[in-house]
């Protein structure tokens, strides 16, 4: 979900109004590794769900919505936590070039 302030920011740089926001801020380069390294953990996790995977059962669609928010948050909270390791690997790589 994009961020609504930097969305402000972007709206007023390209309306002249202030310099355009600073692209190699470690914070949010930090940030947008962990998003994309929740991402990889959730698509994994659907995977291993798959139709026929071993965490599959015969559950309707509310169950289905459940899971699926289930299964970002914990992403979401691994990825945030140390996860895979993938995105200190990125973010150092995006700070260096």
């Amino acid at each position: 979900m994009p961020d609504v302030s930097s969305l402000a920011s972007l709206a007023a740089a390209s309306a002249g109004q202030t310099a355009p926001p600073k692209l190699d801020d470690p914070v949010k380069i930090r940030q947008a590794a962990q998003q994309f390294e929740a991402l990889l953990l959730e698509q994994v996790m659907q995977s291993a769900k798959g139709d026929s995977g071993w965490l599959r059962n015969d559950a309707d669609s509310s169950d289905d919505c459940a899971t699926g928010l289930a299964e970002q948050q914990l992403a979401m909270a691994m990825a945030q936590n140390g996860g895979l390791g993938l995105s200190n690997l990125i973010a150092k790589a995006l700070e260096q070039g």
